[in-house]
């Protein structure tokens, strides 16, 4: 059946909704699935492997330095190769460290799991993100971007319970290897039925193909010639991109990897299974908030407050939930407020990179954005375990992730991506690219 939407003064088929948005999610729910178990796993490593706090932090951080080396070349490779071949090795590729994670005998071993798993599933953010944009122009690339990034809580409020609920019945290896394969089965699918661009699917139509490529032809005429990745990757919105960023991810991360300690001190969420449930919950709030904010951001064609302010509510969220003091049901509703507010500002904030930069190297950057950023995410928990075990008190910790959610949402009130550079009927892509010829 044929899904159509408006577009426009003209009705427009949307099949690419319905095709390629769940391949893709279901992909990447399989890609996270390994920075959501983590949290709940490692302590039970511990029993086995006696591993102290900071080798904890140091085996959820680590992951995150080998995930910035291939986001770069993964970003090229998607614009001047195929995301889709690109997508599809890196998954084989990241399955394996991901199994062997529950092989490992000493904290050694697990430090190089971690870091390859990081390391393979680096190339895939970027790669989705220049698919993405040969199929949607930029009045529909925020709403795009956050379906599929829906994947991000849905991983977690999927992942959580079924965590628990494995770790009561299973070791901790079993639960990493049987949760490290599915990414193998789903290869296949991913193979036979995504195409890099409309004029490789069978499954559009004529009239659908035809307007994506004419308003990403468009959209790749009104903007400059590219300088190369040198200039793309000082230019100046895209160096603020990379420091807010690097601060929105600390703050994520963190709030990610704790929340299920701050969840287990509730009165009655004992054992794993409760816990997983219980942490679930924000996830689910996360989802709504993340559709419709990008859903007004796209049509009012802005981008700057549809990030600031959600980043400010997840900060002041943090700050009082620990203010409440020990009565779960309000620091449950500020979990809920934070949760909805760190994962909101992601249709947004990517839609951002395509709308300034050309197709050639607009993969590298949103690469190296991703990269650098989310390298904030190893600083969110080290800085919280630091923190937490100097003063002994878990405030301490959370203030420190507020501002740097403050720090990010500050950066976007200046940024100045939303200032004006062509008239309103041109669009700009970072997706005409030979990925979609």
């Amino acid at each position: 059946m044929e899904t159509r939407t408006e577009s426009g003064p003209n009705t427009i088929p949307h099949q690419r909704w319905v095709h390629l948005i769940p391949l893709a999610v279901v992909m990447y729910v399989l890609a996270f699935i390994d920075r959501v178990n983590v949290a709940m796993i490692l302590p039970y490593v511990n029993k086995s492997l006696r591993l102290s706090s900071a080798d904890i932090g140091f085996a959820e951080g680590i992951f995150f330095v080998g995930y910035m080396l291939l986001q770069i070349p993964g970003g090229m490779l998607a614009s001047r190769w195929s995301a889709k071949k690109v997508v599809a090795i890196l998954m084989v590729l990241w399955a394996l460290p991901a199994m062997a994670s529950g092989l490992v005998n000493n904290r050694m071993e697990l430090y190089v799991a971690r870091f390859m798993l990081g390391l393979f599933a680096g190339g895939v953010w970027p790669a989705v993100l220049v698919l993405l944009s040969t199929w949607f122009p930029q009045e529909e690339r925020a709403r795009a971007n956050a379906l599929w990034m829906t994947c991000l809580p849905l991983s977690a409020l999927l992942m959580t319970p079924l965590t628990g609920w494995m770790l009561t019945q299973m070791s901790w290896r079993w639960v990493f290897i049987l949760q490290g394969l599915p990414p193998l089965v789903w290869v296949v699918f991913w193979w036979l039925l995504i195409a890099d661009g409309p004029s490789n699917a069978a499954w559009i139509s004529k009239e659908e193909r035809e307007f994506i490529e004419q308003s990403t032809a468009e959209e790749t005429r009104d903007k400059p010639p590219s300088a190369g990745y040198g200039a793309a990757f000082m230019n100046r919105t895209v160096l603020w991109l990379i420091i807010a960023y690097f601060f929105w991810m600390a703050g994520f991360y963190g709030l990610t990897m704790w929340a299920p300690s701050v969840i287990k001190s509730f009165a009655g969420a004992g054992n794993a299974w409760q816990v997983g449930w219980l942490s679930a919950i924000p996830f689910a709030f996360a989802l709504p908030a993340m559709v419709l904010n990008s859903a007004w951001s796209d049509r009012r064609m802005k981008r700057q407050m549809h990030v600031t302010i959600p980043l400010t509510l997840a900060a002041l969220g943090l700050i009082g939930g620990q203010l409440v003091g020990n009565r779960p049901v309000l620091q449950m509703v500020f979990l809920l407020v934070a949760a909805a507010g760190v994962y909101g500002p992601y249709g947004p904030f990517w839609a951002i990179p395509s709308s300034i930069l050309q197709a050639e190297v607009c993969g590298a950057a949103m690469g190296l954005i991703n990269a650098i950023g989310n390298l904030g995410g190893f600083l969110g928990p080290l800085v919280v375990g630091y923190v937490c075990g100097r003063t002994h008190r878990g405030f301490a910790g959370f203030l420190v992730l507020s501002v740097f959610l403050l720090m990010a949402a500050a950066i976007f009130l200046f940024i100045g991506s939303d200032r004006p550079r062509r008239q309103p009927a041109n669009r700009s892509a970072c997706g005409a690219g030979p990925a979609a010829k």
